[in-house]
């Protein structure tokens, strides 16, 4: 049994909470622990990541949160800067799903974020827990 951060940008609560329940359930279903902490937005998913990561208190890493295009260049500095910080961590052997969702609009998110319809946050939970299995596989 390992145990996971779901590390949440709050920024739309109805659609946060479909995707934390999401990835719960898969998590609950795998026989994982796990612990819930919000930040202020997807930019700091990535550095709460790392801090998270420097206890050595989780096994690996769930990043919930929704990016809506808006008006202005906003959206791809925080869709691209959020991802590429995941990405980086995940070349250092860290364990992380992205559930971070990059969306047009809210009904485009709402599909996403159902655990019924697309549950993005269970296949970002399942996806930490086989990126743990890959790297315990390996000996990281």
């Amino acid at each position: 049994m390992a145990k996971f951060l779901i590390v949440e940008a709050r920024f739309y609560d109805h659609l946060n909470d479909l995707l934390i329940e999401g990835a719960k359930a898969a998590l609950d279903d795998a026989g994982h622990k796990y612990e819930v902490v919000t930040v202020p937005g997807a930019l700091e998913i990535p550095g709460a990541i790392a801090l998270a990561a420097e206890s050595g208190r989780y096994d690996g890493f769930v990043a919930i949160g929704v990016v809506i295009r808006g008006e202005t260049y906003h959206f791809e500095v925080v869709s691209n800067e959020s991802a590429r910080g995941l990405m980086a961590l995940s070349m250092d052997a860290i364990a992380i799903g992205n559930g971070i969702l990059t969306v047009e609009n809210e009904a485009q998110a709402l599909t996403r974020a159902k655990p019924t319809e697309k549950d993005k946050g269970g296949e970002a939970a399942k996806a930490a827990i086989a990126m743990l299995a890959l790297r315990e596989r390996f000996g990281a």
